[in-house]
């Protein structure tokens, strides 16, 4: 099986949340199978080990799940990118609308260094908000998105189409 049907038979769907109509793809029993852990950081290793990127961003809190990890594995640094005032140091912020809201994100002003070649993680990828703000607020402090990562995508909500200002770069490893 690959590792996008493995993520899929794992996710749980839960109705109604955050709001009514809605349904949210639960990732949260992929850490409850620490096999299938191992192997979508595998599979992330692989892709990424000779791919020039020299920092992960990872959006909070679920893009610091693998996000973080594979960094390590990879030996490069990790760029939290969280929710408003969470960060307590100087920091850039952003802020955007969402599939049921509006949020701001902000990361500190000296996680991203000019050339910095980001990798931008996060566990689902829907409308693009979330992504598309950590993609700004890097490129504003003068680093380059060399791409985007997500364990699942909800495609029908055409969230690629607006990261495909930053770059074409876009990994899903379990497309709905």
């Amino acid at each position: 099986m690959q590792i996008g049907e493995k993520i899929k038979s794992e996710i749980r769907d839960v109705p109604d949340f955050p709001k009514k109509g809605i349904v949210f793809k639960d990732i949260t029993p992929i850490m409850l199978n620490p096999t299938l852990s191992n192997e979508v950081l595998s599979s992330l290793y692989e892709h990424y080990k000779n791919s020039g990127i020299t920092k992960i961003a990872g959006i909070e809190s679920r893009g610091f799940l693998f996000g973080y990890p594979l960094a390590m594995k990879l030996g490069i640094p990790f760029v939290l990118i969280r929710k408003e005032g969470k960060l307590p140091y100087n920091k850039i912020s952003y802020s955007y609308n969402l599939e049921y809201g509006s949020a701001t994100v902000e990361m500190h002003t000296d996680a991203i260094n000019r050339g910095d070649k980001v990798l931008i993680h996060d566990d689902l990828l829907a409308t693009g908000g979330s992504a598309s703000a950590a993609a700004e607020i890097i490129t504003k402090q003068g680093g380059h998105v060399q791409g985007f990562n997500f364990l699942v995508a909800l495609s029908f909500l055409k969230g690629r189409e607006k990261l495909n200002k930053f770059t074409k770069n876009i990994i899903i490893l379990a497309d709905y």
